[in-house]
């Protein structure tokens, strides 16, 4: 048999015992030698009475038979295999006989070949079928003949092949199989004794089933039956008595299209999820060669204005802005033109007049002759990252230090900016399958040090456990997750990425792979973290002004800001929280900035009309900051007014009332008393630890609350060690 299907088979090669029956030492060392080096192990024989004594002493998976030997005909060693169910034939042999060869088919041989001036091809070819055999465990064929002798001489041609086989005597036991069981080729009769074959085809050819494929094997075959099989989808169409040879490369050819088959569907079906991945996390258009508009997805007439239906028949034109010069997109077209890839930023136009940034990449679409076809791009929304960067170089025109960091940094990230979209794919396991050059180039790693890692091998340290939970429960469950995430490179280094991370599914909803899409945002978070920096640094320099107008030192409000972050910790603050009072804490006596020096800076006691004015401090420094939607003058302002209110109700300025003090005021009280008792100041002498405990413990539910004050006896130890570390020293 000249014909082995090898597409189906796995490309590893499996090895198996063999048994080389061959009177001819040339041809028997040749098999041997070849057989070896395909990873098989092989033992020869010259004679059937020295294969027969192989067989007794030692089993094997295969024996390749010659049909003329020395002491008789191969054909008698089939008796002595048939002991041994797990072994299977194959026939080499120079005998031309189609009667023997269709004999030793019936027989349960599994294939034939002939000896020629081919041998070294048809060696590989049965090491081919070798492995094919093998992987035939996968298909289970359904015979549906009411013959019973019929579906046994089928059996006995099919299972040396290692297919799975089901039988039905009548049509209607078959279709239930076809309900219940994974089917991948049936062979039915067209004379069944409840309907007839055609019948039972119709019902395959239309319902969940219509793509396997059905080999007809049939005593009638009259033309009205030949055609209506035919019209109705069926593969083949063999007549009774059929070759057995023929029916077996029937099988075998029809199964290799069905995989095929199942491979295309499946191929499509993740183009299709990738094309739709894309449509829904990029601006997609599609233009013909001249330029115009065949195609926009939905995400182009978002963030356009423009409807399909204004957008087809137009060119790109539509949404030029006139900012941009002439010279980039005569670029462009000399790029794609050119059948090379054009990336870059452009700034468009909406239907409405509002500006709009992408960064595109426009590539040309070439058919198999080599010519452009049609030209698709593909863009992302950077708006909100351009603009800032536009604000930064335009409208903060500021000499501070901190800006002309941030200017610089916006520079950089522009540079970044023009960089392609970074995509990478991972298994189900979390094992990564895919990553482009841009992945590689941001995070130093080669597409050999990543592909097969764990996804965790980006995972930066401050990225918490609790953020890949809800990553994987999000995508685990079928849904788009959108985030920000910090990434380790392989020098330690790190980088953030906006992310999408998309689950590929196939028709049936089973997710078989993600994917993530995301850009490299490092230099606007850093650029973010710059300016909020800016704003602590400011904050504290102004709190160090107000200070140093009650002749304070810096390192006052240095304690009170750290006794306050560990006074906010122990009270069950969160560390977002601790954080926001450690920066808001500096401010509280902010609005001192507007008390005259004569009463600010008094040595002596103040008279009433005096302390009124100073009171006044609070509510200036609550004026000053609480129109600020910053969280951290929020916070600052909150401190400033309220820090000289009283647990009991007596303090100032609006003589607020237990847990009507916000939280943040009623911890900095405390840390402020403590730390201004505790120092020299212009109207009095530092007080002794021990007297400044006996009036927290005085004041304990009337000044300070009372969980605070315990806290604070519990803390002290920590607080006398801050107050060391940033000692005033006036020398």
């Amino acid at each position: 048999m000249n014909y082995t299907s090898t597409n189906m088979a796995s490309t590893s090669t499996l090895s198996k015992k063999i048994l080389i029956v061959e009177d001819s030492p040339m041809v028997n060392t040749l098999l041997q030698n070849q057989l070896s080096d395909f990873g098989h192990k092989v033992a020869p024989a010259y004679s059937l009475a020295e294969a027969t004594e192989a067989l007794q002493k030692s089993s094997f998976d295969f024996v390749i038979l010659d049909l003329i030997l020395p002491d008789g005909n191969g054909r008698e060693l089939l008796r002595e295999i048939r002991k041994y169910p797990q072994t299977k034939v194959i026939i080499l042999s120079g005998s031309h006989n189609e009667v023997d060869r269709n004999k030793l088919f019936n027989e349960g041989i599994v294939d034939y070949y002939c000896k020629d001036s081919t041998i070294k091809h048809s060696i590989a070819e049965i090491n081919n079928q070798i492995q094919q055999i093998e992987y035939n465990k996968n298909f289970t064929i359904l015979l549906i003949d009411d013959s019973a002798t019929v579906r046994a001489h089928l059996k006995i041609l099919l299972k040396p092949r290692n297919f799975t086989i089901l039988d039905a005597s009548t049509g209607m036991q078959g279709l239930e199989l076809l309900k219940n069981e994974k089917i991948d080729l049936v062979i039915l009769d067209m004379e069944l004794p409840d309907i007839h074959g055609l019948k039972v085809l119709e019902k395959i050819k239309s319902g969940v089933n219509a793509s396997i494929p059905v080999i007809i094997v049939s005593g009638s075959h009259s033309p009205e039956i030949v055609r209506g099989t035919y019209k109705l989808g069926a593969a083949e169409f063999l007549h009774k008595p059929y070759i057995p040879e023929e029916l077996l490369l029937k099988v075998s050819y029809w199964l290799e299209q069905y995989v095929a088959k199942k491979k295309l569907d499946s191929s499509n079906r993740l183009l299709q999820e990738y094309k739709d991945t894309i449509d829904e996390s990029s601006i997609v258009s599609k233009t013909d060669i001249n330029g115009i508009i065949t195609f926009v997805n939905p995400a182009y007439c978002t963030i356009s204005g423009y409807s399909e239906d204004e957008f087809l028949g137009q060119s790109n034109n539509i949404v030029r802005h006139p900012d941009m010069p002439k010279e980039t997109y005569s670029q462009i077209w000399e790029t794609i033109q050119a059948k090379k890839t054009w990336r870059g930023i452009l700034k468009n136009r909406k239907k409405n007049g509002i500006h709009y940034w992408v960064n595109a990449v426009i590539r040309p679409i070439i058919n198999l002759n080599g010519d452009i076809i049609e030209y698709i791009g593909i863009n992302t929304d950077i708006t909100e990252i351009q603009d800032i960067k536009e604000r930064l170089s335009k409208d903060l025109n500021i000499a501070s230090m901190y800006f002309q960091d941030a200017y610089h940094l916006s520079k950089v990230y522009e540079n970044a900016m023009d960089e392609s979209s970074i995509l990478s794919r991972m298994d189900t396991q979390g094992r990564i399958t895919y990553v482009n050059g841009e992945l590689e180039r941001v995070a130093g790693y080669t597409e050999e040090e990543l592909i097969g890692q764990n996804y965790t091998i980006l995972k930066h340290p401050d990225t918490t456990q609790n953020v890949i939970e809800e990553i994987w429960d999000t995508i685990q469950s079928g849904s788009i997750w959108k985030g920000l995430i910090k990434n380790q490179k392989k020098d330690q280094g790190y980088f953030w990425s906006n992310s999408m991370i998309f689950p590929i599914k196939d028709k049936n909803d089973k997710i078989l792979e993600y994917m993530t899409i995301c850009n490299d945002v490092s230099e606007i978070m850093e650029l973010h973290t710059e300016i909020e920096n800016t704003q602590k640094e400011l904050i504290y320099r102004m709190g160090e002004l107000a200070e140093s107008r009650s002749k304070e030192t810096g390192n006052h409000i240095k304690r009170v800001a750290a006794y306050s972050k560990v006074l906010a910790l122990k009270y069950g603050l969160s560390q977002k929280d601790a954080e926001l009072l450690f920066i808001a804490s500096p401010m509280h006596d902010i609005g001192k900035l507007s008390i005259p020096d004569a009463i600010l800076k008094k040595p002596g006691s103040l008279d009433a009309t005096e302390s009124e004015i100073m009171q006044q401090h609070c509510q200036i420094g609550y004026d000053l900051l609480h129109d600020s939607n910053k969280p951290i003058l929020k916070a600052s302002a909150i401190v400033a007014y309220e820090h000289h209110e009283k647990w009991d109700g007596t303090g100032y300025p609006q003589k607020l009332k237990g847990e009507e003090i916000h939280i943040f005021a009623r911890i900095t009280t405390i840390a402020d008393v403590f730390d201004a008792l505790g120092s020299d100041r212009c109207y009095k002498k530092a007080w002794e630890d021990e007297k400044i405990f006996q009036l927290f413990r005085d004041l304990k539910g009337e000044h300070f609350e009372p969980a605070l004050v315990d806290i604070f006896f519990e803390n002290i130890d920590e607080l006398r060690q801050i107050r060391e570390s940033y000692r005033d020293n006036f020398d």
